[in-house]
């Protein structure tokens, strides 16, 4: 890798996604140094009617070029496009592309290499293909929400867009894979990255375990535990423990033993005789926690071996100490942006941290198209 590139160096990535998914995939492969082309609708990506933070936090770094596909001369572009590029991303309902006569099969005759990848609510085929959805409607579908993970739980939005980063995630890995598979056999290929089947993967195991022999009661669900919570302080703050192993549960007792010495009970000393006791157990703690400030068990917890955290308010995250030794995220003329969240030996270039108007580069663009190929 040169000094002044990324590790994509030379990856040219279409993007024809809107809001969240495709962007967000594309915008992974521009921090790793890959070129992104943002390729609108007239009216722009609707991201941008969300307002320009919105739009910004999954677009920064990349060009836009406007383009309507219902016209012959601008489905000529994006061809043109095609012919130079190793990536296309796009997220239409699945035949919108086909319609317009633009499916994997005519991309691919303008360029064999081509790795196209669709990310759509249920993917290109089965009975829901053709539904409507947006993140929270793969949630509920995939059993977000049929899975406890708490004793005492309750239904509540997560507070991004898991589904939708799920999907990304699987997305940009999955091009990455089939962009090396291309360049190895000169032939790219079609890539179906179904959002619902995304986070379905992740909702399996615990979902084949509730429908095993030993049931859905929480009582039976190991993975809920009494002592791995959100407890809320007397303050109305909050505190996570992640208690897990049997040396932190240890820990935590003699921390607490002044304060709650039933703690100490022999059936307590390990996690089965926990899980046997769970809503008890948690019950106690969740009364011990709520006697006290969180400044108050600040000071209890302070320094001993202990997975604890305090639930941090909004004005407070990035003022962490550790937060900012990291400096996963900085300030730019826009505001505060969030870098690729991996530290590799070698640094990564830093990317362009430029918003892009709608169709800003198209000249330059189109410039590009008029050169040889050869000349990038």
């Amino acid at each position: 890798m040169r000094a002044d590139a990324g590790y994509l160096a030379g990856l040219t990535v279409l993007d024809l996604g809107q809001l969240h998914p495709g962007p967000y995939t594309a915008m992974l492969l521009g921090q790793l140094g890959a070129s992104v082309i943002k390729v609108e609708k007239p009216q722009g990506d609707t991201a941008r009617q969300l307002g320009a933070q919105t739009f910004a936090k999954y677009n920064r770094g990349k060009q836009s070029i406007s383009l309507d596909f219902k016209r012959e001369d601008h489905r000529d572009i994006l061809l043109r496009l095609v012919e130079r590029s190793d990536v296309l991303v796009e997220g239409f309902r699945p035949g919108v592309l086909a319609r317009l006569g633009l499916d994997y099969a005519r991309l691919a005759r303008a360029n064999p290499r081509l790795v196209m990848c669709s990310i759509s609510g249920f993917g290109q085929t089965g009975p829901y293909a053709q539904r409507p959805g947006h993140d929270v409607n793969y949630l509920a579908l995939s059993g977000y929400w049929a899975v406890p993970s708490q004793v005492r739980d309750v239904m509540g939005r997560p507070r991004l867009r898991l589904s939708d980063y799920c999907a990304a995630m699987h997305a940009a890995l999955a091009i990455l894979a089939a962009v090396h598979d291309a360049r190895e056999t000169g032939v790219g290929q079609h890539l179906d990255v179904s959002i619902h089947d995304t986070l379905t993967a992740w909702m399996a195991p615990g979902l084949d375990a509730m429908n095993g022999p030993a049931g859905a009661d929480i009582e039976q669900l190991s993975h809920v535990m009494p002592d791995n919570d959100v407890f809320e302080t007397a303050d109305g703050r909050h505190l996570a423990l992640g208690i897990l192993e049997e040396a932190f549960w240890r820990n935590l007792c003699d921390a607490l033993a002044p304060l709650c010495p039933e703690l100490a009970q022999q059936r307590y000393q390990t996690r089965a005789g926990r899980l046997q006791d769970k809503r008890a157990l948690n019950d106690r703690l969740r009364a011990l926690f709520a006697s006290r400030s969180l400044a108050d068990w600040e000071a209890v917890l302070h320094g001993r071996d202990i997975p604890w955290a305090p639930v941090l308010r909004h004005d407070e995250v990035f003022d962490d100490p550790h937060v900012q030794h990291r400096a996963v995220t900085s300030l730019s003329a826009t505001g505060r942006v969030a870098g690729f969240p991996v530290k590799f030996s070698k640094p990564l270039s830093a990317p362009s941290l430029d918003v892009p108007e709608l169709d800003q580069h198209r000249e330059d663009i189109l410039a590009r198209l008029r050169r040889p190929a050869s000349d990038g």
